[in-house]
């Protein structure tokens, strides 16, 4: 029993490790690199939602590029 308590105590601890190194990561990536966002409503059509349809349409938003200032004619660029 003792045995079991102690595999036990060492899963929480090793999930814990993970998940405090996870979180970070994760945010920091979404923040500075990229993220995915969804489109919804008329403001973006033609371009995004074609037809007036109910649907959204999901986006890569690239924070690199901004970041390096490296937008070009064409590119759509979001606000928030």
């Amino acid at each position: 029993m003792a045995q079991a308590q102690g595999f036990g105590k060492r899963y929480v601890k090793a999930f814990l490790k993970g998940f405090f190194v996870a979180v970070p990561v994760t945010v920091t990536f979404l923040d500075r690199v990229a993220c995915v966002a969804r489109v919804e409503g008329a403001s973006m059509q033609p371009s995004l939602n074609p037809g007036g349809r109910q649907a959204s349409d999901v986006v890569l938003l690239n924070h690199w590029s901004i970041r390096n200032y490296d937008v070009q004619r064409g590119d759509i660029v979001s606000l928030v």
